[in-house]
């Protein structure tokens, strides 16, 4: 069966840290990049972060670039730092993931961006920052 699950979400004060990670079951995690998105109440998820399949490259929006950091951490497992959290940090995040012959992913705009529909989603995990 084909899973991601998200864990480390929690709640953390202005100017904490948290560290998410996106665990992958049935199917080979290193051949898919592996993104990051997050969902405000009543918004569309928006991307986060993404990093390439084949040479671990990272994408970044713009408005967490410098506070968050992407990383593999094994064959099975994504990580995404959070550091210097803020309030507008507040959301759901999820994780996805993409076959690399499918498509790429691509920061633009304070978003991230894939060419092509990612293959499979986790379920997501709340993170609340309090000012």
């Amino acid at each position: 069966e084909v899973q991601l699950v998200e864990s480390g979400g929690g709640l953390v004060q202005v100017g904490g840290s948290l560290r998410l990670s996106c665990a992958a079951s049935g199917f080979t995690f290193d051949d898919y990049a592996i993104a990051w998105f997050r969902q405000y109440p009543g918004k569309e998820r928006k991307g986060v972060s993404c990093i390439s399949a084949s040479h671990g490259t990272a994408y970044y929006a713009d408005s967490v670039k410098g506070r968050f950091t992407i990383s593999r951490d094994n064959a099975t497992t994504v990580s995404l730092q959070l550091n210097n959290l803020q309030p507008e940090d507040t959301a759901v995040y999820f994780c996805a993931a993409l076959y690399w012959a499918a498509g790429v992913c691509y920061s633009s705009n304070d978003d991230v961006h894939a060419s092509n529909d990612f293959d499979y989603w986790g379920q997501g995990t709340q993170v609340t920052v309090s000012s």
